[in-house]
């Protein structure tokens, strides 16, 4: 056959994958309206190993490597689950969705925006801001329904801003997502053989690929308020040596493309990201669930550990703890706190009274679905068919 038919048949095959795994959504979504009626959880973990334990067996038999059925079927999973606890949180926003986000069409908070409305079913509509600040005035303002704000990142650590921004909000937190973040330097087309001296990036960007940036001789780097920013200001240039820090599908939006990737610190970069609205959610209780407060101790000694000593003794699993400094009261600090439970959690209702009386201020941020989906591991089965005797 000529190459042409090979890759005719290829792309024919890809076809029956695509509209395969739209099937299976489709049936996902089934299992969800099952589950919601009669609450039961979304995840099955047994299940999920033995899924994954008879595809790898059934794979091997057609010589497919078992880890690389697990790795995708790991993928397969995650997304049925999340588009799961997705459907059961529908209601919230039915139909369209209107998203503040930082930066223009390209721009890494407008790919989680897309994605987290793409997610529900929803069409997108997005609001571009300048700054976290302008997307919390849209929010507030009535300008924009929900507005998203990444708050950490697995490289770079947390974005102190938007920590010390949700101190003087109203909004609630009502939803988080996740963003895989692949890095590239991003030129005009006609500019990919030249040399670079300048390099736009938004700040978080630059930091995550710190080590990158550092080895390059001659270059200047410089900070943009966001990717888009920076990719857009690259493609209006006419002279070659600029260049800009952006993912590949948001260079596309601006007719640049890549000439280096994967340029991270670390191979496993992500972002998380919040959304925030004026009102709060109601959140199934068979969901995954997070809390998120912030809450100032009194200035003494052990007064942090006092409430931490609380959540420990009411069960609560701690997921993250933030300090930042108090505006106004120098050597003081207020603490920002995830923990994996639902506020309607009879353990987490006492704890939060008592932690109200020992405290100097407490204040729940929101409490929303936990979008970590942990992947399911099985150990590799053996080969049961050993083939002929020798």
């Amino acid at each position: 056959m000529e190459l042409k038919d090979l890759r005719d048949r290829i792309e024919s095959i890809d076809q029956r994958i695509i509209r395969a795994l739209a099937e299976r959504r489709d049936i996902a979504l089934a299992v969800a309206k099952y589950k919601a009626e009669k609450e039961g959880s979304v995840r099955d973990t047994e299940r999920e190993a033995s899924l994954l334990l008879t595809i790898m067996e059934q794979g091997r038999k057609l010589g497919l490597d078992p880890s690389y059925l697990a790795r995708l079927y790991q993928v397969i999973i995650e997304d049925s689950v999340l588009t799961q606890q997705a459907w059961m949180q529908q209601s919230e926003h039915p139909g369209a969705m209107t998203i503040a986000h930082l930066g223009t069409a390209g721009s890494y908070s407008h790919q989680a925006a897309l994605g987290y409305a793409t997610r529900r079913q929803c069409s997108f509509h997005g609001i571009s801001c300048d700054s976290f600040r302008e997307i919390l005035a849209a929010v507030e303002e009535g300008r924009a329904p929900l507005g998203i704000l990444p708050i950490e990142n697995s490289t770079s650590g947390s974005i102190n801003e938007v920590y010390d921004l949700l101190r003087h909000t109203h909004l609630h937190i009502v939803a988080e997502t996740y963003l895989s973040v692949e890095h590239q330097i991003l030129v005009r087309p006609e500019h990919e053989q030249e040399k670079i001296h300048t390099i736009y990036g938004h700040p978080q960007a630059i930091a995550q690929c710190s080590k990158y940036l550092s080895q390059l001789d001659g270059v200047q780097v410089l900070a943009y308020p966001s990717s888009a920013h920076a990719m857009e200001y690259v493609a209006a240039q006419t002279e070659p040596g600029f260049a800009a820090l952006g993912s590949q599908n948001g260079g596309a939006l601006f007719n640049l493309i890549a000439t280096a990737g994967n340029l991270a610190d670390q191979p496993e970069n992500q972002t998380r990201f919040i959304l925030v609205q004026r009102h709060p959610v109601h959140l199934p209780q068979q969901l995954p669930a997070r809390t998120s407060l912030i809450m100032a101790t009194h200035n003494q000694p052990g007064a942090l550990a006092d409430a931490l000593i609380v959540l420990r003794e009411h069960q609560l699993n701690l997921i993250k703890l933030e300090s930042r400094p108090m505006p106004g009261n120098p050597w003081e600090e207020l603490f920002y706190v995830d923990l994996a439970v639902h506020e309607q959690n009879p353990q987490w209702q006492q704890a939060g009274k008592e932690l109200k009386a020992m405290t100097r201020f407490i204040k729940v941020l929101g409490c929303y679905a936990d979008e970590r989906v942990k992947p399911t591991h099985v150990n590799i089965p053996e080969p049961t068919d050993q083939g002929p005797s020798q």
